[in-house]
């Protein structure tokens, strides 16, 4: 049909009377109120070509009006932004992201449950044969955040604020408290605040539906000064100043590098940290490996290997032995663990995940740490998973997992732990 004049004013009129709720508020109305734009210019050149010679019609003045206010909509909606599901607020060049999901499990120990947590703790399993393990149902691991990205001459200044509800308020105590997990500025390569340590590869870390995972890695969140120097034909190079263990008089010193190829990546980390205790000091190192294969184009496999003097908040080598001092000397485990992780994705609603965690002390039975820290100190930890995740629905997860390990300590007694953990997530964003 062939658009006559008072017909596109019509239409422009149109559109300027709808509501400002009815205007473009995801990217597929913004893209029709500019294809909209574009249709309507198209018609007023034509017919201005056809008047060339012609006095200008009275109704092209008020047609001008009908778009340029058309315009000023277009730019008073909110669009995307520059970062995937972010937008922006009129007149910002700030990409803000709001992301989160409600999340619901259900834990059931087969032998004795650990205390101070509701997900694994295999390093304070109780120890002897137990067939009396609770359940549990909780919902604090629900989490929220937003992110920004906003451009700038040197490239985007980046922030980021997280919370979930499992803030630690004391053993066998109901954490269902707000925790802060990440907030953090970043930009030219500089990254100031509170986010996932620089010694941790959470890239190549197996995905597990309980919450905490496989010992013998790294899982810490401190408050750190990083940089990061990134040469795509080289490698990705980060040095950080991290918040030390408690006591400390020095930060934690990490570098760390990484390289990514076709077949997977690798990952390599040094570390320097100080601990303090009961008025001894000593300074220990710890190193980390890591990387991922892709065996096919569904299935990766992951590793990681990791060695600790001493961890006295248990987080940069989860399941190792804290620090203890004896006669005035500080004494320091080294430890060491590894992560395998098999992860495999067999549909678009269907993944799956096989893990594994071992932790061991590098200290013999007899020697000082040993007769210092006492028979219940921890020899060996090991730890695995078997889970899958489905998504029946957009922004639906529904996942299960079996889990167990065995606890052994320097005077050879055991403990075991069976479990099964099923979840019900429910992600925005």
């Amino acid at each position: 049909m062939k658009l006559t004049p008072a017909f596109v004013t019509l239409l422009a009129a149109g559109l300027c009377s709808l509501p400002p709720g009815a205007l473009a508020q995801s990217a597929k109305d913004f893209e029709d109120l500019r294809n909209e734009l574009k249709a309507l210019r198209a018609e007023l050149n034509q017919l201005k070509t056809q008047q060339q010679t012609q006095a200008p019609a009275a109704s092209e003045s008020a047609w001008n009006d009908r778009i340029d206010a058309v315009e000023l909509k277009q730019k008073d909606a909110v669009v995307l932004g520059d970062i995937p599901g972010s937008f922006r607020l009129p007149g910002s060049e700030t990409s803000i992201r709001v992301y989160g999901f409600a999340e619901a499990n259900l834990i059931k120990d087969f032998k004795g449950t650990a205390p101070g947590d509701s997900f694994s703790n295999l390093m304070e399993q109780p120890l002897g044969s137990s067939d009396h393990g609770k359940t549990v149902l909780t919902g604090q691991t629900s989490r929220f955040g937003f992110e920004t990205s906003t451009p700038l001459d040197n490239g985007a200044f980046n922030t980021k604020i997280e919370a979930d509800f499992y803030g630690y308020c004391g053993s066998e105590c109901n954490r269902n408290r707000l925790r802060l997990r990440h907030a953090y500025g970043e930009y030219a390569g500089w990254l100031i605040g509170q986010t996932w340590s620089t010694f941790m590869d959470l890239d190549n870390l197996p995905e597990t539906v309980d919450f905490n995972g496989p010992p013998g890695a790294t899982s810490r969140r401190p408050v750190q000064v990083r940089y990061t120097y990134n040469n795509p034909n080289l490698a990705k190079f980060q040095f950080a100043l991290e918040d030390p263990s408690d006591g400390a008089h020095s930060p934690n010193l990490i570098a760390r590098i990484d390289k990514g190829y076709d077949w997977g990546s690798m990952s390599a980390r040094v570390m320097s940290h100080e601990q303090r205790m009961g008025g001894a000091n000593k300074r220990g190192m710890g190193v980390g490996l890591s990387g991922s294969y892709k065996l096919t184009g569904t299935t990766t496999l992951m590793a990681q290997y990791t060695l600790m003097d001493g961890d006295n908040d248990g987080a940069y080598l989860v399941g190792a032995n804290y620090p203890v001092t004896d006669g005035g000397v500080l004494r320091l485990d080294r430890a060491q663990g590894i992560v395998l992780g098999l992860s495999n994705t067999f549909s678009e609603q269907l993944r799956g995940t096989l893990a594994m965690g071992w932790v061991k002390s590098r200290r013999s039975l007899g020697d000082d740490y040993v007769n210092a820290y006492g028979a219940d100190g921890n020899l060996k930890l090991f730890q695995w998973h078997a889970g899958l995740y489905y998504s029946p629905i957009k922004n639906v997860e529904l996942g299960g997992e079996l889990l167990g390990g065995r606890r052994i300590t320097f005077g050879n007694d055991k403990g075991n732990m069976t479990r099964l953990n099923l979840q019900a997530r429910y992600l925005f964003n």
